[in-house]
């Protein structure tokens, strides 16, 4: 490799030892007899240090004339520094410019300047070499790692389902066709055909991160095109089983970023507290009471909004109107109007849904043509209901409106690589 080390693992007691760092030239400070070269990497930032009278000249001159954002590699050595960034600093000898950058830049790379969202969309790669900016993707890097953890240890296995799908999910126009060879086909809007069928297959409990597309023409600060979702199924469980290991999940989320991503967080400027676990379950009667809408409509804008408020933290809503739930969702026996269904709320929005799933073959048909579809469309999933299917529950939970929650951030383009919504679909 090029480099030695990152900047987090070069310390002060490191003092007289030599080191090759590499990455980024955040800025340049010439005092005239002393030149200053801050280098960036993806660990933080590196003083490198020259004085006039004791470098080398072509040395010198050199790195007084890099350019901002240039990549190069530096070798020198450590020197214990009290009023350097991370208490030391690196006097080089010899410093090599592997990439000279173009001027002026796209985006001012040491947030001094600010730039709206659309300007830094477009120059994403610029734009993620902002600290503050990186610290959230190696956050959303943690979460990842920490949810395959969870469901790994609670007996879940990972799947891969399809994202070219020959029907919808849920029906609705919601959906993005593309041409299949000769045949129409859509992208997926959710995984949730293929993972009820993995029930019948006897896995067990399943689970997949990946992408979902929905074609709905929101132009909002929580809504994208394509997201990721983190899905489980579960067999001979209930959906308060079910309910209890996404409220633990988001409780292992919340302990392992604190834990691990103690210098994002202090990028970002937050404190952040694990939500206590059991989340409270409000009855849809009751949220819509607090909202003061019609039963059988679903909660809107406002509604979440005042529930959210009144509640102020992490909560569930359960038994919703049967009707307002996709045809999957298991009505209760004694009152089918109301579905074991449920809503993982964040005070700000909806996070994630899930549900008891029926798991008759008959009942499930009835629900399908209840809600006008047709049944045809559904042939292949509706086969393995015929065969021995468990009872089971499981939900889907949205990584992006996780994270964007969790960071406090104000638009979920944030939190994504490359968003992708009605008006950009490049970069």
């Amino acid at each position: 490799m090029l480099r030695t080390h990152y900047s987090r693992e070069i310390t002060p007691d490191d003092d007289g030892k030599k080191v090759v760092i590499a990455g980024w030239v955040h800025e340049t400070r010439d005092l005239g007899g002393i030149t200053f070269l801050v280098l960036r990497d993806r660990e933080g930032l590196v003083q490198v240090t020259l004085s006039k009278k004791k470098s080398d000249e072509k040395l010198f001159n050199i790195v007084r004339g890099i350019s901002r954002e240039s990549v190069v590699l530096i070798s020198g050595f450590v020197k214990r520094e009290d009023k350097a960034p991370n208490g030391y600093e690196i006097i080089p000898s010899d410093v090599q410019v592997l990439n000279k950058a173009d001027s002026p830049l796209p985006l001012d790379v040491t947030e001094k300047v600010s730039a709206d969202l659309d300007t830094r969309l477009d120059s994403r790669f610029m734009d993620i070499r902002r600290q503050s900016i990186q610290a959230i993707f190696v956050i959303r890097h943690h979460v990842l790692k920490t949810i395959r953890t969870f469901l790994d240890n609670s007996g879940f296995k990972e799947i891969n389902t399809p994202k070219i799908v020959a029907t919808a999910t849920e029906g609705g126009t919601e959906l993005f066709p593309i041409t299949y060879f000769e045949r129409e086909a859509f992208l997926s809007q959710s995984p949730q055909l293929y993972k009820q069928i993995m029930m019948s297959a006897g896995l067990d409990r399943v689970y997949e991160i990946g992408p979902i597309f929905r074609a709905e023409e929101h132009d909002t600060t929580k809504h994208l095109n394509e997201v990721i979702s983190i899905d489980i199924e579960a067999s001979f469980v209930t959906h308060e089983d079910v309910m209890s290991i996404l409220e633990l999940l988001i409780e292992s989320v919340y302990s392992d970023v604190i834990k691990s991503c103690k210098n994002e967080l202090d990028i970002l400027g937050l404190q952040l507290t694990t939500p206590k676990v059991p989340f409270k379950r409000l009855s849809y009667d009751e949220a819509i009471d607090i909202g003061d809408i019609e039963w059988g409509d679903d909660l809107d804008t406002a509604t979440e909004k005042a529930v959210g408020e009144k509640i102020g933290k992490h909560y569930f809503i359960v038994d919703w109107p049967t009707e307002i739930k996709p045809y999957y969702t298991e009505p209760y026996e004694d009152r089918p109007e109301i579905c074991k269904a449920f809503d993982l709320m964040h005070p700000r929005m909806e996070l994630s849904s899930g549900a008891q799933r029926i798991h008759s073959h008959d009942l499930l048909l009835k629900r399908i043509e209840a809600q006008e579809l047709n049944p045809d469309g559904f042939e292949f999933y509706l086969r393995a209901f015929k065969y021995g299917m468990p009872p089971h529950a499981g939900w889907g939970l949205g990584l992006e409106r996780l994270l964007m929650t969790m960071l406090d951030l104000n638009n979920i383009r944030e939190v994504v690589l490359f968003p992708r919504d009605q008006h950009r679909l490049s970069p």
